[in-house]
């Protein structure tokens, strides 16, 4: 990864050291998260450094599925494409698009009588610059936004954007819950945990001690999104896991990981701004925030069996050997193929969407 100027760097731990101070000395995790990748100029996010491409070496952190494989975007296009027709929609939402690579396979393969107009939500300064250069084909049709607005129509795409909203963190110890946040011990961040009422949607069992993640943003932003959609759907792919697994009493360490340089690490602490910070995806409590707000589930599925059920086998025989063994990545099991899943929901009448026909979970969140 290309090294930040110092000042880019110390000036973030300043403004996070500042926030501890104003908050009497210690601050919740989720707000030094917000801090760490979105600052305006500093956070991760926000920062001018690489972040998306597939080889490690070249300056960036990861890789994402429409990176890998152009047959990514071409299959959720077709179902976009069914969604568009069954919801009277002319519009897509896009939610974080990275690079803007999932965004020019999609305008790609749908024209412009299915999509009228391309909307990319974008907190970023800099990846909205980005992704203006890489859609500039398409200029007539994608727009960009910083916000939602009060009312929307159309539908709202999210490839990993649930994963990098910020989490809370819960440490139950001797049977007691804390929230862990942080504080300043020696001028540098620290942990810090403080009792709290907060709990996990599920109690694990057992007496051991007990680390997870509960995930009050993006279940506020599933509420918003359901009181804002007034007609269309929503498809969301990440990796994570229905409650039940996710809280399961054998995953005691959670599911909190830091990405630099395509190699992982567990410390968000260290050089925040450097590297991305994620935390797997409760897709039990995304359904319901989603379904309590009047926005319920058309389907739910892992990434693999989505993508089969979408005509990558077909579109596979007709591409190279190297695009095939990249697309494999996509749905072999021990890859991206089940530990990431599709998670979509409609306003409006239900239909059997093309991508859940087959393998369908919904029963199992």
């Amino acid at each position: 990864m290309e090294p930040h100027a110092p000042s880019v760097t110390s000036a973030l731990q300043k403004l996070i050291a500042e926030q501890v101070a104003r908050s009497g000395g210690w601050l919740p995790f989720d707000r030094f998260m917000a801090l760490a990748l979105y600052a305006p100029g500093l956070g991760y996010y926000a920062n001018t450094s690489r972040k998306f491409g597939t080889m490690p070496g070249g300056g960036s952190d990861f890789t994402t599925a429409p990176e890998m494989s152009r047959l990514f975007g071409q299959c959720l296009a077709t179902q976009v494409a069914e969604a568009l027709q069954h919801t009277g929609t002319h519009e897509v939402w896009e939610f974080g698009a990275g690079s803007g690579a999932l965004a020019r396979e999609l305008l790609q393969a749908l024209d412009d009588t299915q999509v009228q107009r391309y909307t990319i939500v974008e907190l970023s300064a800099t990846l909205r610059e980005r992704q203006q250069q890489a859609l500039a084909a398409f200029a007539g049709r994608v727009h960009w936004v910083s916000e939602l607005p009060e009312h929307m129509a159309g539908v709202v795409v999210g490839n990993e954007v649930l994963d990098a909203m910020p989490v809370k963190l819960l440490v139950r110890t001797n049977m007691v819950w804390h929230e862990r946040g942080l504080t300043l011990r020696d001028g540098q961040l620290a942990w810090s945990d403080v009792l709290t009422h907060l709990r996990p949607p599920v109690e694990p069992s057992g007496t051991h001690d007990y680390f997870t993640e509960i995930h009050h943003q993006a279940e506020a932003f599933m509420r918003t999104l359901a009181e804002r959609l007034t007609a269309g759907a929503a498809l969301f792919i990440d990796y994570g896991f229905p409650e039940a697994e996710y809280y399961h009493p054998q995953r005691h360490m959670g599911t909190l990981m830091c990405h630099r340089g395509h190699m992982a690490d567990p410390d968000p602490l260290e050089t925040p701004g450097e590297k991305d910070i994620t935390s797997h995806v409760n897709f039990t409590g995304i359904a319901l925030a989603a379904q309590e707000a009047g926005l319920p589930t058309l389907g739910y599925a892992t990434q693999g069996r989505f993508l089969v059920n979408c005509g990558i086998g077909e579109r596979m025989e007709a591409v190279s050997i190297q695009e095939q063994v990249a697309a494999q990545r996509l749905v072999a099991e021990h890859e991206m193929g089940e530990l990431f899943k599709v998670i979509a929901f409609q306003r409006g009448p239900f239909w059997h969407a093309i991508g859940f026909r087959h393998g369908d979970r919904t029963h199992a969140l």
